[in-house]
């Protein structure tokens, strides 16, 4: 599906934390023509700061001539790096760092005050800019803090040594699915994820996030595969263990019954060969260009017939398809069927026939409608077969109703409320239900996991947004193999929604906070003895901050924040 598809009505609100000035320019200074006539001032405030990072607030205060265009420019004297911004479009070369109204700002009138914000790294020190340029002129007079900078970031809420009975009990004696992994897809209809893009999507290092599972689309035109190579290929190298799905969204419309590409149509029995050996060819020429497809979905919504790319099936056509034919693509697994909601009737006919069953290796269906089907769970005939199911798409953004510029505020409470309740919980859902991968839509969106640069949404281009925080405390940190294990929580822990995992001599808890209080001193227990632990937490205010953890023995005690999404790695 597309992302103009689905809108609902949220209701938003804008949250700023309490702000630490740091530092303000005020002089009256000559700017050029069609700029301002007398000066500016200029107040730079950190809003707040974690582990690695920090965020800002900057207004400026026109004192000449109305301003219908302004630009403002600093520079950083310890390495700051900006990252995703809002109500401004931000980039930096090098130390300098330049900001530019967008047109729902308007112009500064005499006297009026224009405000922007950003988010942005930092390591040792974070001192405050010295002087600002505004379209070019000097605000002259220099910067003085009215409070002293901070040198460190503030240290996180302790942790006491636990003590007592756990609220989370890990079994790790009774185990669930193995995990295939999280992902999000390249644009399927033009445009791909450039390098920096897709290191940011699927790298471990700070400011990461740690896709492990890249979805792309299969075009009809193979003169198109190579758009896509570069990003696939960056995205097998640089992360850890990424599998590449391929999803076909139409077969070449000279096949099909409605000879197009749009609006449905189904493909011709007398094509089924064909279309086999057309997803064997594109599987071939990737796995020639360096990049295995590890997985090949056979269609694409086969219960959607929109007016773009397109193809109808029935389960029955499914079958006949991958019994009859899914031999024919070699060297990766087919999937069938990425229905809408995961509609048994796409994919009961295929685990039902001993031949098909046996060649295909995964079941995948879209989340559109299936919680409310109920068949967000366990899905009993693909278990009883062996198949992992993979929730290969979604894409909600209703928090912008009719489009804002909400999604480049990483303080906005829409944004965060709509993630936490809404996405975080179905990838908490998916889990519990056994399915082993659960793919987002487009990684690189306003809405999404890292920013598009669309003026309108203010976003950075490449920069993590808060989704892609929330989302990366499962994906960075449940790699694929590892294996859901059982759990049980005492009273104190019942608001909080956890799942655990094992692997790579770790004991991986994500922990979803959804109500309104902290869970501060939770003792976690586990089978092991705990050599050290880590603790990652992301909520309206913090990016995947580090807290602090006690640890003793088997048992750790870790501090949950109110409506937070947590993981606690703990190394055995």
């Amino acid at each position: 599906m597309r992302d103009v598809k689905r809108r609902f009505r949220v209701n938003a609100a804008r949250v700023t934390t309490g702000a630490v000035l740091l530092a303000s320019a005020g002089v009256a200074v000559a700017l050029p023509a069609g700029a301002a006539a007398a000066g500016c001032s200029v107040n730079y405030a950190v809003s707040s700061e974690w582990q690695g990072g920090f965020g800002a607030n900057v207004s400026i205060t026109n004192l000449g001539d109305p301003v219908t265009s302004w630009t403002l420019t600093w520079n950083y004297s310890a390495g700051q790096r900006v990252t995703e911004a809002w109500n401004t479009t931000l980039s930096q070369s090098g130390a300098t760092v330049t900001a530019r109204n967008v047109s729902y700002n308007g112009s500064i009138p005499t006297n009026g005050t224009t405000s922007f914000g950003f988010n942005g790294s930092w390591s040792g020190s974070n001192p405050a800019p010295t002087s600002f340029a505004l379209n070019g002129v000097t605000c002259t007079g220099g910067t003085t803090p009215t409070t002293p900078p901070p040198t460190t970031a503030p240290p996180p809420p302790t942790s006491p040594p636990p003590t007592g009975p756990a609220d989370i009990t890990v079994n790790s004696n009774t185990r669930y699915q193995t995990v295939d992994g999280f992902g999000a897809a390249t644009p399927i209809w033009g445009g791909t994820w450039s390098t920096s893009d897709t290191q940011t999507l699927v790298g471990l290092g700070p400011n990461q996030l740690g896709l492990s599972i890249v979805r792309t689309g299969i075009s009809p035109v193979s003169g198109e595969w190579s758009t896509q190579v570069n990003a696939l290929r960056t995205a097998k190298s640089s992360g850890s263990g990424v599998k590449i799905l391929a999803s076909p969204w139409t077969a070449p419309a000279e096949w099909k019954t409605n000879n197009s590409r749009v609006n449905g149509g189904k493909l011709r029995t007398d094509r089924y060969a064909d279309y086999a050996n057309h997803l064997n060819s594109y599987v071939q020429y990737m796995r020639n260009q360096g990049v295995t497809i590890d997985v090949t979905s056979v269609q694409n919504e086969p219960d959607w017939h929109p007016d773009y790319d397109s193809m109808d099936w029935s389960g029955t056509e499914l079958r006949n398809f991958v019994r009859d034919h899914g031999t024919r693509v070699q060297n990766t697994r087919l999937m069938v069927a990425e229905a809408v909601n995961l509609n048994y009737t796409y994919t009961d006919p295929t685990l039902n026939d001993t031949t098909a069953r046996n060649n295909i290796g995964y079941i995948g269906g879209h989340l559109y409608g299936t919680e409310a089907s109920g068949r967000l769970r366990s899905y009993p005939l693909a278990d009883q077969h062996n198949k992992p199911v993979w929730m290969t798409e979604w894409n909600l953004h209703a928090a912008d109703g009719n489009g804002s510029n909400i999604w480049g505020n990483p303080a906005n409470q829409a944004v965060w409320n709509e993630t936490l309740d809404d996405i975080m919980r179905t990838v908490h859902r998916s889990m519990e239900a056994n399915w082993t991968a659960y793919v987002w839509w487009y990684g690189k969106r306003y809405y999404s996991f890292i920013g598009d640069g669309e003026a309108a949404f203010g976003t950075t281009a490449g920069a993590p947004l808060k989704r892609g925080y929330a989302f990366s405390q499962y994906a960075k940190y449940v790699r694929p193999g590892y294996q859901r294990v059982a759990l049980t929580k005492s009273t104190k822990a019942n608001p909080l929604e956890v799942t655990a995992y094992t692997g790579g001599g770790k004991t991986t808890l994500v922990i979803l906070n959804r109500s309104t209080s902290a869970v501060n001193n939770a003792v976690i227990q586990v089978p092991q003895s705990v050599t050290r632990a880590e603790h990652y937490l992301t909520s309206q205010n913090a990016n995947a901050a580090s807290q602090s953890v006690g640890v003793n023995g088997g048992q750790v005690s870790v501090n949950v924040g109110a409506r937070s999404i947590s993981t606690v790695v703990l190394i055995h």
